[in-house]
């Protein structure tokens, strides 16, 4: 199986590594090739996306969920076609993952969506007052009915920001760590990073999974601060910030990660 496939398990891959000499910044990215080309199944075609890292040692191979594409990782010297065929090798890999992807679910009227591992249903409240707000298991907003996709985008992200947020710093004051900074963004190959720096990033979309599977990957990452690895120390310390959810967090993850893509797509 090709190496670096799996959003379901990438809250236990480390933030960002050291390179060799002067560390780069944890965030950039290395060089990015632009061009696509198109693998063809029996029934569809799936964009393939090549980008180049030099610091890359091997063809990495991943499924983006959000836009259903594969993405080939290239090392140094390595050539598209090389990465072509590689994807090839994996057709039937990629195929069994396609599969699994649930049919999208877009910010609409009537829709219903997970808010922290509930469901609840969006409801177009046209003449009422205020934005959005959350009660009795709807999420209703007010406004012109083609403003309604971007308000609950903005609405569930900024939940997602609070929830992680007070979470992170209640954790790391815990173990005496600072954070420097907290990101919320639409990760496609990680729910969560920490750098060396102290900060840390996490993705929205985690605000659809239950409270317990919030709180892992929070105390995951919280506890990178400290043991920067995934040894005994690492482990026994994120048993501690999480104490009631790892196990049965991973385990939804594993089960369950991919189908937070669906939404608002």
């Amino acid at each position: 199986m090709p190496n670096a496939l799996k959003n379901r398990k990438e809250s236990e891959n480390r933030g960002a590594g050291k390179g060799a000499g002067k560390r780069a910044s944890p965030r950039r990215r290395i060089g990015e090739i632009s061009d696509m080309t198109m693998l063809n199944f029996d029934e569809r075609k799936v964009p393939l996306v090549f980008r180049e890292n030099r610091r890359a040692r091997r063809i990495i191979m991943r499924l983006d969920y959000g836009k259903a594409s594969v993405v080939i990782v290239l090392p140094k010297r390595t050539s598209r076609q090389e990465g072509k065929k590689f994807a090839l090798s994996n057709k039937d890999w990629i195929a069994e993952r396609l599969d699994q992807l649930a049919e999208p679910i877009p910010f609409r009227h009537g829709a219903v969506v997970p808010f922290l591992g509930e469901d609840h249903r969006i409801r177009h409240r046209p003449t009422a007052r205020g934005v959005v707000w959350c009660e009795e298991g709807e999420i209703n907003v007010a406004g012109y009915e083609e403003h309604l996709p971007r308000r609950v985008h903005e609405w569930l992200k900024a939940e997602a920001k609070r929830e992680i947020e007070t979470r992170a710093r209640d954790k790391a004051a815990a173990i005496g760590k600072k954070i420097t900074k907290i990101s919320i963004r639409d990760t496609k190959s990680r729910w969560g990073s920490c750098t060396d720096e102290g900060e840390l990033a996490f993705s929205w979309r985690l605000v659809f999974a239950p409270k317990y599977v919030l709180d892992y990957v929070v105390g995951h990452e919280v506890a990178h601060l400290k043991e920067m690895n995934h040894g005994p120390k690492f482990w026994k310390l994120c048993r501690e910030l999480a104490p009631r959810s790892i196990n049965i967090a991973r385990e939804w993850l594993e089960e369950h990660g991919t189908e937070l893509y669906r939404y608002g797509r």
